[in-house]
């Protein structure tokens, strides 16, 4: 096969992946694990592709971060053709030509060319590219879609077999069990246990999702609010701890705390990764007003969020849920994204604070939220964390933050 034909066909085979993968749960073109084992074993004059990120753009040379692995130098000659195609584009037909000098940091690339002598860069052949622009402007309308055609809630059971998730949610205001509906063009995917990041969660099956786990699944619910036809799942196993600070380490990135729920302390990470909010006691007032009204102060019930709707904090993640019970139907997640953000530095030994954690190990997690001035909420609620925090709010996309931060 001629090295045009090979271009055009690495070309829509990533394409095609692109189309299939929703944009901020995976990198846009994602490379596979076996693709990145063979080009780190394969020897010069080898057909490589390269998929990523341009960190840096100088003279005929464009430094690419791949999705996996280190950077790589990508050597463009005077016959490399270059094409630039929007999202969900699967024929190079209607690309249009593109000069190197149009290309810039942030831009996503697919580049197929031969492995150079040194063994590390690439001299391309063909460079299709996606602007940063374009990718920015889908995932707003992947944001907005979710946020319309959203649900999540707590698992309940899983019947692999005639593709059923029943999980716990509350729709206008009223806690229900709905009937997630999984079919043969179902994208299902699984949060990764030691990544705080969407972008990390890997293709899943059904029968990987456990009765606890947490769900959102976008897609078209039956007139009776019964049943929810899924387009695209995503879900995963998560921690809510609420408590006190017991020690806190800035410069290390870490914290203990005292679960409320489980009297056991937990060493709590805090990444770049990580969102990090502070409520301010207005706001934590009128809060715990609610859900005192709502619970009739007794604390509420359940561990976990779970609720409907929610908007897209975090630049590019599926939303937060609605609040889930004690929230009384209030988007939360709505609430944080809109908090400035806060560091380590703020918080200090005896603080109150809630966290939704990835599953990490016993006793050592990674904070995916991390929320402070939390005070009258668990003196409202202890168990409010697991109300109210959801794991959706991270994952910013490309060129962002996560976290919304």
């Amino acid at each position: 096969m001629g090295s045009a034909k090979r271009g055009v066909c690495a070309a829509r085979t990533v394409l095609f992946v692109f189309g299939s993968v929703f944009v901020g749960l995976a990198p846009l073109w994602h490379s596979s694990s076996t693709q990145a084992a063979q080009q780190a074993t394969a020897a010069p004059g080898s057909i490589v592709r390269k998929t990523g990120t341009v960190k840096a753009v100088s003279g005929n040379q464009i430094t690419l971060t791949p999705d996996a692995g280190p950077d790589v130098q990508i050597m463009i000659q005077d016959t490399t053709r270059i094409g630039r195609i929007a999202p969900g584009q699967t024929d190079l037909k209607s690309a249009t030509p593109l000069q190197l000098t149009d290309i810039r940091p942030g831009d996503r690339l697919l580049v197929g060319g031969k492995l150079a002598d040194d063994g590390q860069s690439v001299v391309a052949t063909t460079v299709i590219v996606m602007k940063l622009a374009d990718v920015q402007a889908v995932k707003r309308q992947q944001e907005e879609d979710w946020q319309k055609r959203g649900i999540g809630g707590l698992v309940n059971a899983v019947d692999p077999a005639a593709g059923t998730v029943t999980i716990s949610t509350t729709i206008a205001g009223v806690k229900k069990s709905v009937a997630v509906q999984v079919a043969a063009k179902t994208i299902v995917r699984r949060y990764d246990p030691n990544s705080v990041k969407f972008e990390d969660a890997k293709v899943s099956t059904v029968d990987q999702i456990h009765p606890g786990d947490q769900l959102r699944a976008r897609g078209t619910i039956s007139a009776d609010g019964a049943s929810f036809a899924a387009e695209e799942i995503v879900s995963g196993t998560f921690h809510n701890l609420s408590g006190t600070i017991s020690s806190i380490d800035a410069e290390k990135g870490s914290l203990s705390v005292k679960d409320l729920a489980t009297k056991k302390t937990f060493l709590v990470s805090v990444t770049a990764d990580s969102q990090v909010r502070r409520l301010q006691p207005f706001i934590a007032q009128r809060l715990a007003a609610r859900l005192k009204g709502e619970s009739g102060g007794s604390g509420g019930g359940g561990s976990a969020t779970g609720a409907n709707g929610g908007s897209q904090s975090g630049g590019g993640s599926p939303g937060g849920f609605r609040g889930g019970g004690g929230g009384g139907g209030m988007d939360f997640q709505q609430i944080l994204s809109r908090l400035p953000v806060s560091s380590l530095s703020d918080f200090q030994k005896g603080d109150a604070v809630m966290i939704v954690s990835t599953e990490g190990m016993a006793d050592s997690v990674t904070a995916i939220t991390l929320l402070g001035g939390v005070e009258p909420i668990l003196e409202a609620s202890p168990s409010a964390g697991g109300l109210m925090l959801s794991p959706w709010s991270i994952g910013a996309p490309s060129g962002g933050d996560a976290g919304g931060q």
